[in-house]
């Protein structure tokens, strides 16, 4: 692609892969590529997913979930996504969009899928009655900035991070129109996070742990190496409150689950017992 001004064509249509990180797994279709059954352990819950920060929310909410003393205990399989795992028909059968994360919930008479990020901490949320207030202002509150979130990051994600981090090339224009975005973004929580310790209050919530993997992480210098770019420690009550949260040792546990990059000492790629973080993070294994 050069820096020449395009033309769209009247109908648009899939030529080749367009280049960046993951052009090989990009494609204009649904379904499945190849039959592949997904594994099942021996717990009620099975997560399928990544350590991207939308699998991140979920296994720290499994996490702090059974740090609360809740019968949350379950399995949690790594999804290579740039391996095409998303597109097996057994993951596309619960999660026919093929995104990590997925959930099957085997606490009834016959097995739920759950979908989608934040339908997974709400489904959690409800089943366990945490995190999430049962009625109320409370409740609609924590729900706003749930949905907030959902409909922000892919500026952060899809926009942002594509553009400044894995496009093949830099291109000025769209990096500038999405790092203004995400600027924006980073302004609303410091507002909101000026006047309460948490983001949808005074208690820690499900839209603290679907906001904190993307924002957070973002500010803490965990995503596309762009803090500095993005100026994130003027944003002082969002830094204080992405340290906050990143000192719970249920966040730090849910980081490492299904993570296959980074430190290999943070690395638990399958989780399927709490004595896991302790014998099977990856420098222990290989």
């Amino acid at each position: 692609m050069s820096d020449t001004t395009y033309t769209p064509p009247d109908v648009w249509t899939w030529e080749a892969p367009s280049g960046g990180q993951f052009a090989s797994i990009n494609r204009p279709i649904s379904g499945a590529t190849h039959d592949k059954e997904l594994p099942k352990g021996a717990h009620p819950f099975q997560l399928y997913s990544l350590a991207t920060p939308n699998g991140v929310k979920v296994t720290v909410m499994f996490e702090e979930l059974l740090a609360a003393g809740h019968d949350a205990e379950y399995d949690a399989w790594l999804i290579n996504i740039s391996e095409g795992d998303q597109f097996g028909s057994g993951f596309v059968a619960v999660n026919p969009n093929s995104k990590i994360p997925a959930l099957l919930d085997h606490t009834g008479d016959t097995p739920l899928r759950v979908f989608e990020s934040a339908s997974i901490l709400m489904h959690l949320a409800e089943k366990f009655g945490a995190f999430l207030p049962k009625s109320g202002p409370a409740r609609t509150e924590t729900l706003n900035w749930l949905f907030w979130q959902m409909g922000s990051a892919p500026y952060l994600g899809g926009g942002f991070g594509h553009f400044y981090a894995y496009a093949p090339e830099k291109w000025q224009y769209p990096i500038d129109r999405f790092a203004m975005e995400v600027k924006r973004q980073l302004d609303v929580l410091d507002r909101q996070l000026a006047k309460r310790s948490f983001i949808a209050g005074d208690e820690y919530t499900i839209a603290d742990m679907a906001i904190w993997p993307w924002y957070g992480q973002l500010c803490l210098g965990r995503l596309y190496n762009a803090a500095t770019f993005l100026d994130v420690a003027s944003y002082k009550h969002v830094m204080a409150w992405a340290e906050k949260i990143d000192a719970r040792p249920a966040v730090k546990r849910g980081r490492m689950v299904n993570r296959s990059f980074g430190e290999p000492k943070e690395q638990l790629r399958e989780r399927h017992a709490a004595t896991d973080f302790d014998t099977r993070t990856q420098d222990k294994i290989g």
